[in-house]
């Protein structure tokens, strides 16, 4: 998606009926937003730590559709509705109650999201006597927080151990994911970039559009028939230009095969590709550092046919010790089969550069004692036969330093 990381809306609009009732849009800031909504979700006498609670889960699922874009890629001029049966309870004019307002205004620029995930948690909940759901109990946050449970103890019995909260989230004015201009076959640049890494991921499920490969942020004939293929598979125009129409289908689409608007979401996540050498790994080996070890070698082995694929399971097995030996044969180191300091520095250096050049890679690199071992990646190659049609995705979700998500 061309969204970085998540901010708070100065405001947000909602659609006071279901998603195709003809009603009115309102569009208010997003503080009050929420202070409406948890005044008609929840009640002003309910321990604190309960309405903090709801709160987060409130702010956390406006965020969602906020961030996906839900209802403009499909084509909506608003963000949420007030209908409980699609989103949250909204009633314009309301009461608010104090002890829920001054909450809000402690935390709304906060929100919950899975650890290393990227998006808001589309944090479902219901009130848990006459409804019930997967997500969180209105009516059980309260009895919790009657036993003594902190606002983040009841959000994780709901939602999980691996939630975490997220603090300063920054305030602007709601924007437009569509780069505001038509991209064609000649184009260059991030926005395309961002149209190949969707595409590709929803030719995953949607196997008729071709790959494009590589992903060099080049408007391509691979790119031109790829989005062709996807204008004529969702009955749009081929005319392999990507409009509004298109882009926000395939946001739309992307969001859909990534379950982002799901509790259950599979995760834009962040990456970080941070080599620091472990130590010496070899045979009888286990843990991270074994596992980022395999998965460096299966990536490459998706390029070169002389390094047999490895299963990433954490144990320095014989399937291991022989991709190591293939790839210091193709490397023209010695050839031991354990991976020393030489090794690992030169499996990332391949691994970093077939990672710029086509990879968007999800790897959070296990590390151990740091060393002088880092460095700019450089081009390095091997010797062998370059596959030209890798026949994995390697998941997307690429992060610069300040933890900007670019796709």
């Amino acid at each position: 998606m061309a969204i970085v990381t998540p901010y708070i809306p100065t405001s947000i609009t909602v659609h006071l009926g279901a998603p195709s009732q003809n009603a009115e849009n309102v569009t208010v800031s997003f503080a009050d937003y929420i202070k409406n909504v948890a005044s008609s979700e929840i009640y002003p006498t309910w321990e604190p730590a309960a309405i903090r609670a709801n709160v987060l889960a409130q702010i956390s699922f406006a965020l969602n559709r906020v961030y996906t874009q839900y209802y403009r890629s499909r084509g909506y001029d608003f963000d949420i509705t007030s209908s409980t049966a699609y989103d949250q309870k909204f009633i314009r004019g309301r009461n608010i109650f104090e002890s829920v307002s001054d909450i809000v205004d402690d935390v709304f620029d906060s929100y919950i999201r899975r650890q290393g995930f990227v998006e808001p948690l589309a944090a479902k909940f219901c009130n848990g006597t006459t409804v019930t759901c997967a997500g969180m109990s209105q009516w059980g946050s309260q009895n919790l927080a009657k036993q003594g449970y902190d606002s983040i103890a009841i959000l994780r019995n709901y939602y999980g151990n691996d939630i975490e909260l997220v603090t300063d989230v920054p305030l602007q004015d709601p924007r437009d994911s569509f780069p505001g201009r038509n991209m064609r076959r000649g184009d260059s640049g991030a926005d395309v970039l961002v149209v190949q890494v969707m595409l590709n991921r929803i030719s995953q499920d949607y196997p008729a559009i071709p790959k494009i490969w590589p992903t060099a942020a080049v408007f391509d004939a691979n790119t031109e028939r790829a989005v062709q293929k996807f204008q004529q598979i969702f009955g749009l125009t081929p005319d392999g230009i990507v409009g509004k129409a298109t882009w926000y289908k395939m946001v739309s689409l992307y969001n859909a095969v990534n379950r982002l608007s799901e509790l259950v979401s599979k995760g834009q996540r962040f990456t970080a590709v941070n080599f620091r050498y472990p130590g010496v790994t070899g045979p009888g080996s286990t843990g991270q550092a074994v596992s980022a070890l395999q998965y460096m070698l299966s990536a490459i082995s998706e390029f070169y046919d002389v390094i047999p694929d490895v299963a990433v399971d954490g144990t320095y097995g014989p399937a291991t010790q022989e991709a190591v030996r293939a790839f210091q044969r193709a490397a023209g180191l010695t050839q031991d089969g354990i991976a020393g300091e030489q090794t690992w520095i030169m499996v990332y250096r391949v691994f970093a550069s077939l990672e710029n050049r086509y990879l968007q890679s999800q790897i959070r690199f296990p590390v151990a004692t740091p060393t002088a071992a880092t460095g700019e990646p450089v081009d390095y190659g091997l010797t062998g036969r370059m596959r030209q049609n890798p026949g994995r995705e390697l998941g997307y979700g690429q992060s610069d330093d300040r933890g900007e998500v670019l796709v």
